[in-house]
């Protein structure tokens, strides 16, 4: 009985670390900024970090009150050809700024 159930354990950890790491990385906003004054940071995180969660790297920062954004296109760049996707803001901000065709 002991054994089947340790068997089961170690088959429910061996799954969730299976899941954990086939976590797909985005390219995604992180509110940063007061009250009713946002600004943005634009970082790769993993598709299920928190929205203000640790950041893999910040590639950029966004301000929407003023319009202003500072984007580093050698790393968007470098990490979107290692597949990481942007969400659908990002996406349209990336091709106002003409890093995305």
């Amino acid at each position: 009985m002991k054994l089947t159930s340790f068997i089961i354990k170690l088959k429910k950890i061996n799954l969730c670390i299976i899941y954990k790491k086939s976590y797909m990385l985005k390219l995604r906003l992180k509110r940063i900024g007061r009250k009713r004054y946002p600004a943005y940071r634009l970082v790769i995180m993993e598709n299920m970090t928190k929205r203000d969660g640790k950041p893999i790297e910040e590639v950029g920062y966004y301000n929407p009150i003023t319009k202003q954004y500072k984007f580093d296109p050698d790393r968007i760049q470098k990490w979107l050809s290692h597949g990481v996707k942007p969400t659908e803001t990002v996406f349209h901000l990336l091709k106002k700024a003409g890093i995305i065709i």
